[in-house]
């Protein structure tokens, strides 16, 4: 056993070297677009009104951890919605799609699974939306002399408990979310870049090791066989990895997928759940831990519902 270390090292260093200029470029550039922009993107979902769920799922899209972080902040300072929330979270991309580039996969397959993403965002942020709108009509039904205020709070739900406050522009709540404010400089944008493609090429190349490990003794055949007969246990599986809040989460479900060691469905319900830190930060911002518990269960429950939905009617992108 010990021989074979030497060689398990070689093939998860050959498997993960070549990927590392395109890690660089991409990031470097991911983080230029993100100075760029500063906080315009977050004043911009506030601003949506009714159309939050479909600004914060297109700009959820958009790698990094950035916009789901926002998106938990903003949420527990009741300045946006659940359903805006949940399109947000449900659209961040994390490390999908670096990965993706460095690995040249064909740009149709990419845009297939972002925008496959988006529009699930946007569905069950709406759906949600819909009815949280539907409960307080309801209420307001039930409750004539309450409407005004009912009514305020919904529309305006940032004034709810005003003890709470919404971030200033100029402040970025999660450090660990390589988030970078106006005044950053091209050679903090490099630093940034370049730590952030080390840390997803030490996770890449460990997942290679332990992947060319798992082949080398259990042999590939024998795992791809439990896979292919396992794939409801896999959709289960990889969405309760994509929970895990950090970038490993969406590298694992990602590498195991281009490796075509995770189908379609087990593959959308772990990345849908993949919000990076967001639900760290939720739970750190948000004073109502049962509100968060529910949002972490039902985040589960959308990843795998639409994980066995693509999985049933057979759609892949690959």
């Amino acid at each position: 056993m010990i021989e074979l270390i030497p060689h398990l090292l070689e093939h998860a260093f050959e498997d993960t070297i070549y990927l590392v200029p395109f890690l660089l470029v991409t990031y470097f550039l991911l983080e230029a677009l993100e100075h760029k922009a500063g906080n315009r993107t977050e004043e911009l979902v506030q601003k949506a009104g009714k159309l939050g769920p479909a600004v914060a799922a297109v700009l959820g899209a958009i790698p990094q951890c950035g916009f789901s972080a926002a998106g938990a902040v903003l949420f527990s300072s009741r300045a946006i919605t659940l359903g805006t929330l949940f399109a947000v979270l449900l659209s961040t991309s994390d490390e999908m799609l670096p990965l993706f580039i460095a690995e040249q996969v064909d740009w149709h397959v990419m845009a297939g699974i972002v925008g496959v993403k988006v529009v699930i965002g946007m569905i069950m942020g709406f759906a949600i939306d819909g009815v949280l709108r539907f409960r307080l009509h309801l209420a307001q039904t039930k409750a004539t002399q309450e409407h005004d205020h009912e009514h305020a709070r919904f529309c305006n739900c940032k004034h709810e408990h005003a003890e709470e406050h919404a971030f200033g522009p100029d402040h970025c709540h999660n450090p660990s979310c390589h988030c970078t404010s106006a005044h950053t400089g091209w050679a903090e944008i490099a630093v940034s870049a370049v730590k952030h493609t080390l840390e997803v090429s030490i996770i890449v190349f460990l997942i290679s090791l332990a992947l060319v490990a798992v082949m080398e003794f259990a042999g590939e055949e024998a795992v791809a066989a439990f896979l292919a007969s396992n794939p409801g246990l896999a959709i289960f599986g990889s969405a309760l990895v994509g929970l895990i809040p950090n970038c490993g989460a969406s590298v694992v479900i990602t590498q195991l997928y281009l490796d075509g060691m995770l189908g379609t469905g087990a593959m959308l319900s772990g990345l849908l759940v993949s919000a990076g830190v967001g639900i760290l930060v939720l739970f750190g911002e948000n004073r109502r831990v049962g509100q968060n518990v529910a949002i972490l269960a039902g985040l589960y429950a959308t990843g795998v519902a639409w994980g066995l939905l693509f999985q049933a009617l057979g759609i892949t992108f690959m």
